[in-house]
């Protein structure tokens, strides 16, 4: 073929960069068909990769320009490639999470998805803690699938629709670490290389090994290297499983430097000599040459290949939690003899189970050439035919305002953009009020905060969900939901079921709703609550609560209601010149007695008379001293003393009525000396004749003998008067 025609032909330069070497690709694709037209091998010169991980990316740049100045000699300028991350840096991480929802509102799609995120970045942050990591956004989802849904601790197909007060989801999440990503970065715009296409190491490897089609066989592929062997693992149609053990390559070198006293690279050179079956030719440390068969080397390292089979058929089983049904072994150390069988006798496999596969089964993309014939181009060539088939590339997009780079590792969406910014995904809705806890009637009963707003999140202007995907160069704007308020209620609201006391007042209805108190005091129903009160609403149960309610001035029995004030002698007194009486049923009640529903209540204001002076004053302020005498046969008893009653300065008799404010004076003084004369003061008699009598004298006697008007008279006197 013509240059013109090569040129006219796509043309991908793939790098597999190892711990060990780096191998270069130059490869058309035509068609379905890819022919790798080139090649370049160049080891590291210093520990420059350790476990796949640059460590120092100026040597590992260099090693790169050696490849890229090698090949761009025969093929022109290169500017793009395509890479692999080593899969061996993946992290995967399984975690629930837990959410209050309002168990009066149905969840929506947003919700779930909602929460499937804030698991992935729960799961995110925890493996940045667990890695001592402060930045928990250093580490990039690939994938998540959800494990499990739960609603109030109780597993659920779907939360769509649901209600419920806590609602939960399962997930594993698998992370790269970003510094694997961006070290790649680094080396190739050291040598002016874009990068075309990202894929995982053993993704690369899977995808010409492993078809579609094979993926529901339960297979295990080992990328074994220098330093390090990776293990991926498929079954029902999908890789389900990454992993690496620490052991690789150099562990046989290692064996044959301590069984033959070799340096490092006669060591290497010993191991690679046993794969071509002939006689194996080297020099020791002390300058002794050996010339040994490989069966003869190969027994000295045995015990090592074994350990080295024994830790990856480990992980297989660690990983796949059985022997699998088949195992894969690529990269150039498993070209180590007798590890097939070794690893094949550890998992309990039949031997023919365990193969390795190199060139032989690239066909169908590469075609013949015979110098791809080892195990260690399948990675390589797995790279740049992933480049074109499953591509790992990135867009840009934008965040409020900043700009991030997201490998399109699968559909990513709003939410992948969030979780790279290091948006709290868990923070975008507004968080519920906080509830208000109250004892009503004895009971607790707790009144919920409001609802928190959920986010305004638009894409390209317009409003997108979190699970909307993203295309290269979108604008998402996100504005957090706000808080809820805090719970806020009045008594009214507690009030469930309105009944009433209904009864009688006066004989008309009367319909009271409930009290309220609020601890132990009676407040209005509209009265705000505060968090831990203690409340009752109950109906009115006695006389004094329905007194209150119906605006009665509480009287009891018979009491009085209005007041007439006066003082006698100084002294204050108050009378009522009215009688108020109030009755239950017709009986006289007191403030605590109960009344319930179809009682009638009687209240009842009537005048009393005024009383007089006389009724007012008691016998010791106007006693008077007397004498007790006879009269014609009659006792008669003569005040001696004198009475002066005086209301407001004014001379009164003590019938006069009393008057409000009235200042009342009772005086007694002593009178004179009493005569037969004062005895007509309580007596009824004549003093003068009859007609027709014949009578003219009129007699006076006292104590019998003669006595006149005037004659003094003492108790215990008789007084006798008549006509002769």
């Amino acid at each position: 073929m013509s240059n013109e025609a090569v040129a006219a032909q796509e043309k991908i330069f793939a790098l597999d960069i190892g711990t060990r070497s780096v191998v270069g690709l130059i490869v058309e694709v035509s068609g379905e068909q890819f022919r790798v037209l080139d090649y370049a091998i160049q080891e590291h010169t210093e520990r420059s990769m350790l476990d796949g991980q640059i460590h120092d990316v100026p040597a590992v740049a260099r090693v790169i320009e050696q490849i890229k100045v090698q090949l761009e000699e025969k093929h022109g300028p290169l500017q793009q490639v395509a890479i692999a991350a080593a899969g061996r840096t993946l992290r995967t991480r399984r975690l629930r999470v837990d959410r209050e929802v309002h168990r009066h509102t149905l969840l929506t799609k947003d919700d779930a998805v909602m929460l499937e995120f804030t698991a992935v970045q729960e799961a995110q942050k925890s493996l940045a803690q667990e890695l001592n990591e402060s930045d928990a956004t250093r580490y990039y989802c690939v994938g998540y699938s959800v494990v499990n849904y739960f609603l109030d601790g109780e597993p659920i197909g779907s939360l769509i629709d649901q209600r419920g007060e806590i609602a939960s989801v399962e997930v594993i999440a698998t992370f790269l670490p970003r510094i694997v990503v961006d070290s790649l970065f680094a080396a190739l715009k050291r040598c002016d290389l874009e990068m075309q296409a990202l894929t995982l190491e053993p993704i690369a490897a899977i995808n010409v090994l492993i078809p579609p089609t094979m993926r529901r066989l339960n297979i295990a592929l080992v990328d074994i290297g220098a330093g390090t062997s990776d293990v991926a693992l498929t079954a029902e149609g999908a890789i389900t499983a990454y992993g690496m053990v620490p052991v690789a390559g150099d562990e046989i070198t290692d064996a044959l430097m301590n069984a033959f006293l070799l340096d490092f690279p006669v060591a290497e050179s010993v191991k690679r000599q046993l794969t071509s079956g002939d006689k194996v030719q080297f020099q020791d440390i002390l300058g002794i040459e050996h010339s040994l068969t490989g069966d003869e080397v190969v027994s000295a390292i045995e015990n090592d290949v074994d350990q080295l089979a024994g830790k990856i058929a480990e992980k297989i089983i660690e990983l796949n939690g059985k022997a699998p049904q088949a195992v894969m072994l690529i990269g150039g150390g498993s070209l180590t003899p007798l590890l097939p069988e070794k690893v094949a006798a550890r998992l309990r496999l039949p031997a023919a189970r365990v193969a390795v596969r190199g060139a032989d089964a690239l066909r169908q993309y590469i075609g013949e050439l015979d110098e791809l014939s080892g195990p260690e181009f399948v990675t390589p060539v797995g790279i740049a035919v992933a480049a074109r088939r499953h591509p790992l590339k990135y867009i840009t997009v934008t965040v409020n305002e900043n700009t991030l780079r997201i490998f399109d590792l699968r559909t990513m969406t709003v939410g992948d953009a969030l979780i790279t910014l290091g948006m709290d995904i868990k923070r975008l809705y507004g968080r519920p009020g906080l509830a208000m806890t109250l004892t009503v009637n004895g009971r607790m009963r707790i009144i919920p905060g409001g609802h928190g707003t959920a986010p305004q999140i638009t894409l390209n202007g317009r409003p997108a969900g979190i699970d909307e995907p993203l295309a290269n160069g979108d604008v998402i704007t996100v504005v957090p939901g706000e808080d809820g308020k805090e719970a806020k209620a009045a008594v009214v609201d507690l009030v469930e079921e309105v009944d009433t006391l209904d009864f009688f007042y006066n004989g008309e209805p009367v319909s009271l709703g409930p009290l309220a108190f609020v601890g132990g005091q009676q407040v209005p129903l509209d009265t705000p609550l505060n968090d831990r009160d203690q409340v009752e609403i109950r109906l009115p149960r006695t006389i004094r609560e329905v007194s209150r309610e119906i605006g009665l001035a509480l009287p009891t029995g018979q009491t009085a209601k209005h007041e007439i004030q006066f003082s006698i002698n100084g002294q204050s007194h108050t009378i009522s010149d009215h009688l108020s009486q109030l009755l239950l049923d017709g009986r006289p009640v007191s403030p605590d007695d109960r009344i319930k529903s179809g009682d009638s209540l009687v209240y009842r204001d009537e005048p009393l008379p005024i009383p007089s002076i006389r009724d007012l004053i008691s016998p010791e302020d106007w006693a008077q001293e007397e004498i007790r005498v006879r009269f014609n046969g009659q006792p008669v008893a003569i005040k001696t003393s004198l009475l002066t009653v005086m209301m407001d300065g004014e001379t009164v008799s003590l019938d006069e009525k009393v008057r409000h404010g009235a200042i009342i004076l009772v005086k007694v003084t002593p009178g004179p000396a009493p005569v037969f004369s004062d005895v007509f003061r309580y007596v009824n008699v004549s003093l003068e004749a009859k007609e027709g009598e014949g009578r003219t004298k009129l007699c006076t006697l006292i104590n019998g003998s003669p006595a006149s008007f005037q004659s003094p008279i003492v108790s215990g006197d008789e007084l006798e008067l008549y006509w002769e």
